[in-house]
């Protein structure tokens, strides 16, 4: 036998372990995806045997390439390929695939293994997730790298997906955002099979998607996907291509091996069954009873590629340690990029730029956004087409386009699904704060990548305008009411929404200071005036999510007032006029409702006395305020659609003047006499 056959022998009987591997996975759990897996099992072994740059012992090494399994019901191939490479995972772990407490659980997690860059399973989000981490990487290589030290941001993210995740929306925005971009370090490979769970694909897409990359801009390429010799081609001109993102069309057989069930959308998402599991392993030349079997082989293929890295790897440290002793500042830079120290000084700067300025929170929020960029260099962001309206130009800096990633200010243009996931994906890389900006009304369109970016405890903010009905004119489509309770229904999501100049900027320090998840800050495009404190105001108590902003003048409060945002003003004054009839008033700023539910029992009783009646102003649905409230309640909400009008007639229609607020309390109050 050749060399080369041997080679190819090799191949076959490493793909193979990982089909087989993939397949007991999930017949051990009696669910899950063993189809994409035995049909993506050579793409797989190729890209990871002979071009992808990893290193078991420093995963998290920052020259490494970045692996994207988009299709993460798939999630078994991903194991099995971190285990066969020496990732610290083992036979064991695969053995408890799908369990409580696992390693390895249905879809990839990021946080649950080195080795699982993103969290993927919803289809799309792992595409255009990728897409982020290639603009990032682009970002770091233009801020970190010097002639003769080409070390930050020259790896490429390479990525298997689906039909699945090119049929759904969000991965359509973001392949537009990548081939505008020119990310020429993107290497997908698409597992076209025809199958899906209801069927073939042709049921329902029946375009050429080939033709569609290559209309967006991208380098599309063809491969059999399970020819060896022609997916290596394919990958290594994909790696040669400097001006465009790739996509490799690989066509496979969906359950390659099975002598029953390939090419049949059964095997989609259904463990193969014990008979059958034992004719694939026939089939493929292992004996039938053997279970998550590997050759010795193939321990060794694996292994001698883990030796070839290492040379790899202790080249690029070497280099690096060369780059910092020339570029001490330099170096400096790299180690303190993901150092976020908000001081109590810099809060005190921030809040002196806004603190007595009557105007819309988006404005307040824009001049606050211009002095943390001065301070933090990882700053950047952009609005889906709308930063004039957003107020988040980040004006010192320049724009991020083609060819030019040294700036700071994207141009999502009109993508809000693609920016969500294009954030994460920045976030992942390190050193970056990144920032997205639409009306709230269209987080809806963002929402999986908000999910998915709290899942995985990112650092990454979202700021969200036009906040309720008062924008006006522009009628019910544009006007949120249920979007602020569903945003605040996320878990590890915080939501701020800033009543006044001092609250944005202790909001925009609070985002700053939270690494470990994500932050909606909700601002309103109509003008709010300067809330009174008292001088001895500790403005730390904004970020404990509320806290009393004028108390009654006796024992025990009447009412408690809570309001939110634009809302406190009109709970100021309705405050007056009701104290006018002799009613004591605690009035109470409840900027976050999930900043506040973390404080400990005795602070919130301290702010919101357990045994007053409470009354809620905020102009967006009350769903979600009586979990919070136990004592008898009202809110002054909107739970319906809104309407086109001027703000003002809205104000009044509504009941959000200070009078129908005040009279609403008053009536309520009699309730209880």
């Amino acid at each position: 036998m050749t060399t080369q056959n041997k080679s190819l022998e090799l191949g076959k009987l490493a793909a193979n372990t990982i089909r087989l591997l993939s397949a007991d996975g999930v017949q051990k759990a009696g669910c899950g995806h063993p189809g994409m897996p035995m049909g993506m099992a050579d793409c797989a072994f190729v890209l990871w045997n002979r071009f992808l740059k990893f290193n078991p012992s420093d995963p998290k090494w920052v020259g490494r390439d970045r692996f994207i399994l988009s299709p993460g019901h798939g999630s078994m191939l991903l194991y099995s390929l971190l285990h066969l490479s020496g990732y610290p995972i083992s036979i064991d772990d695969l053995k408890n695939f799908r369990q409580w407490d696992s390693k390895t659980p249905g879809h990839p997690e990021y946080g649950c293994l080195p080795g699982i860059e993103t969290t993927t399973g919803p289809l799309g989000q792992g595409f255009s997730t990728g897409v982020g981490m290639a603009i990032a990487a682009k970002m770091t290589a233009e801020r970190f790298n010097r002639e003769g030290f080409e070390l930050f941001g020259t790896h490429r993210i390479f990525g298997i997906v689906s039909d699945g995740d090119l049929m759904e929306g969000v991965s359509a925005e973001a392949a537009s955002f990548a081939a505008h971009l020119g990310l020429d370090n993107i290497v997908y490979l698409y597992d076209d099979n025809k199958i899906t769970i209801e069927g073939k694909t042709d049921i329902a897409f029946t375009e050429n998607v080939g033709k569609r990359f290559e209309a967006y801009g991208w380098n599309v390429l063809y491969t059999d996907g399970h020819d060896q010799q022609s997916i290596a081609e394919a990958l290594a001109k994909g790696i040669a291509e400097k001006e465009r993102p790739t996509l490799i069309v690989a066509h496979t057989h969906i359950g390659f091996g099975s002598p029953n069930k390939q090419d049949n959308s059964e095997v989609h998402g259904a463990a193969l069954g014990v008979e059958e599991l034992r004719a694939t392993k026939k089939n493929l030349g292992f004996p039938e009873d053997a279970e998550f079997m590997v050759p010795d082989e193939v321990k060794t293929v694996f292994a001698e590629r883990n030796s070839e890295l290492k040379t790899d790897y202790n080249d690029w440290q070497k280099k690096f340690v060369a780059w910092q002793t020339s570029f001490p500042e330099l170096a400096k830079g790299w180690e303190d990029r993901d150092k976020i120290v908000v001081t109590e000084e810099f809060e005190k700067e921030l809040i002196a730029l806004v603190a007595n300025e009557a105007a819309a929170t988006r404005s307040l929020s824009g001049k606050v956004m211009q002095k943390i960029a001065e301070k933090f260099p990882g700053f950047c962001g952009g609005s889906a087409d709308l930063a004039p309206s957003t107020s988040t130009y980040l004006k010192a800096f320049p724009d991020i386009q083609k060819g030019k990633f040294g700036g700071r200010n994207f141009h999502f243009g009109i993508r809000e699904h693609a920016m969500g996931a294009v954030l994460t994906g920045m976030s992942l890389e390190g050193g970056l704060i990144p920032f997205g900006a639409t009306f709230l009304v269209f987080s809806d369109y963002m929402k999986p990548a908000i999910r998915l970016a709290a899942m995985m405890g990112r650092h990454v903010v979202y700021v969200f305008t036009h906040d309720t009905i008062f924008i006006g004119e522009d009628g019910p489509t544009h006007q949120p009411t249920e979007q602020l309770p569903a945003l605040r229904s996320i878990p590890n999501l915080t939501v701020i929404r800033p009543a006044d100049g001092t609250e944005v900027a202790m909001a925009w320090s609070s985002a700053l200071k939270k690494q470990s998840g994500p932050t909606a800050l909700i601002l309103t495009r109509q003008k709010v005036t300067p809330v009174h404190r008292e001088e001895s105001f500790d403005p730390l108590l904004i970020q404990k999510g509320a806290y009393i902003l004028s108390k009654e003048g006796g024992d025990c409060p009447d009412v408690t007032i809570v309001a939110t945002g634009s809302e406190v003003q009109i709970a100021q004054q309705a405050k007056e006029l009701l104290e006018k009839d002799g009613l004591l008033i605690r009035l109470v700023s409840m900027p976050s409702v999930s900043q506040f539910k973390q404080q400990p029992d005795e602070y919130r009783d301290s702010v919101i006395p357990p045994n007053s009646p409470v009354a809620v102003i905020e102009a967006a649905s009350s769903f979600g305020w009586g979990d919070l409230f136990r004592q008898p309640l009202l809110t002054i909400c909107i739970d319906r659609f809104g309407a086109s009008a001027p703000a003002k007639i809205l104000a009044e229609q509504f009941g959000f003047t200070p009078e129908k607020v005040a009279g609403k309390i008053r009536i309520w109050l009699q309730t209880f006499v």
